[in-house]
């Protein structure tokens, strides 16, 4: 297999990060195939949302991903959607399609996205994407993006896959990257955070001194950091003491949008 380039965002490694994809892509058709096939029209964990709408947007996220692998490929502006609203469309038109159609749609789409990815040549992984949300990132990023939408996806899906089922070096991961998005906020009171797990700490809210302590293994503090909790299987602190009710006291955390 051939090597990213070193001096191409060297904290990166899409080949290692497409395997756990590959992984993260198999739990979650397990998990769809064991669903009832009715159960894909009650809601899912996402408001407005039901299992069927998560599922279609699963699999137009990978037809997305290989539109930007293929703008890496060719150096051509290939949008990820079309337009917002072709995205949205793709997702009301396939939400309400029977198990077995979203399953091959869902195998489908992601052979694609793997195959599209494997043929990249070593190069193109350091060229520059645009998100649809405008901003810009390297490509070598794209295989640890669709792993944060299987996961926490698959999660939202409400069909028995949790946080807690996480992959601890996912949930590292998105601890860090979290923490460091809400680390400048004005809002909450002064956070320190700590993963019993993995002894990582981060620091959220303003400057002061730390009002409230917050302590509990990586995917449990990733889980509410990401609004996939209400605190479950945390403990928080203040003045040294631990509260009696945790998740009150825990502030509230603006949506990831």
């Amino acid at each position: 297999m051939t090597e990213l380039a070193p001096p191409a965002h060297p904290d990166l490694d899409p080949h290692t990060d497409l395997v756990r994809v590959a992984e993260s892509t198999e739990r979650l058709l397990h998990t769809v195939a064991a669903l009832d096939p009715g159960a894909l029209a009650e809601p899912s964990a996402l408001p407005g949302w039901s299992r069927g709408h998560v599922l279609a947007h699963l699999a137009r996220n990978a037809d997305s991903l290989v539109n930007l692998l293929e703008s890496a490929r060719t150096g051509q502006d290939i949008p990820q959607y079309a337009s917002e609203a072709a995205r949205d469309e793709g997702i009301e038109q396939g939400a309400g399609r029977p198990l077995d159609e979203q399953l091959a749609d869902l195998r489908a789409s992601a052979a694609r996205l793997a195959e599209t990815a494997a043929a990249l040549p070593a190069a193109a992984w350091g060229a520059t994407l645009k998100h649809r949300h405008g901003y810009t990132f390297p490509a070598a990023e794209l295989p640890r993006k669709r792993l944060g939408e299987l996961e926490y996806h698959h999660v939202d899906l409400a069909g028995g896959y949790t946080p807690a089922h996480w992959p601890e070096d996912f949930a590292a991961v998105e601890f860090g990257k979290l923490t460091a998005r809400f680390a400048e906020l004005d809002g909450p009171p002064a956070l320190e955070l700590l993963a019993e797990d993995t002894g990582a700490k981060a620091r959220l809210g303003g400057p002061g001194a730390v009002e409230l302590r917050v302590e509990g293994p990586v995917r449990a503090l990733t889980a509410w950091l990401s609004g996939r909790s209400d605190g479950d299987g945390l403990q928080v602190h203040r003045d040294g003491g631990p509260l009696a009710d945790p998740r009150a006291a825990l502030p509230a955390l603006p949506p990831l949008g």
